[in-house]
């Protein structure tokens, strides 16, 4: 099972504020994670379930929850920790998952996930929430495309 992060991240590590993005909409970046993440389950916690519950991402939502199992949605699935949400991506049949937030889950996730794409906000943000930090040495820059309001960078765990 290949796991990997998506995040946008500004200049100091600020993901969010008040369970909103802190910088104004940038709609390539919006885009180009649906696209990515549109055909795969997505494992992110319950806040950021309810949250993006109007517009679900993903081909079906692994939900972190210790108090709730239940969602309301056909697409949703219950986990209550890492392999419990591996093991649900692969009864679904995936052979990717994508950690998408909150900032506790990313946090849960660091440790196991096998690539990151993070979108590069410039600019530094006042918020609650950030990306975790990450040992630069243990990972390798595969790829790098800028945009005009962030840059896309693709980052892959160095197995050396």
């Amino acid at each position: 099972m290949d796991l990997v992060s998506v995040a946008a991240v500004a200049d100091n590590g600020v993901i969010g504020r008040d369970g909103e993005l802190p910088w104004p909409s940038v709609e390539a970046d919006k885009r180009q994670y649906r696209e990515r993440i549109a055909d795969a389950p997505v494992i992110l916690g319950r806040v950021t379930f309810e949250s993006m519950r109007e517009n679900l991402p993903g081909n079906a939502q692994i939900v972190l929850s210790r108090s709730q199992s239940d969602f309301g949605v056909e697409s949703a699935h219950h986990a209550s920790g890492v392999d419990d949400a591996v093991a649900t991506a692969d009864a679904l049949g995936a052979n990717r998952a994508y950690v998408i937030g909150g900032a506790g889950i990313y946090e849960l996730f660091q440790p196991h996930v096998d690539r990151m794409a993070l979108s590069r906000i410039p600019g530094e943000y006042e918020g609650d929430a950030y990306f975790p930090e990450w040992d630069r040495d243990e990972w390798r820059l595969t790829d790098r495309e800028e945009y005009e309001a962030f840059v896309l960078e693709e980052w892959v765990r160095d197995e050396t």
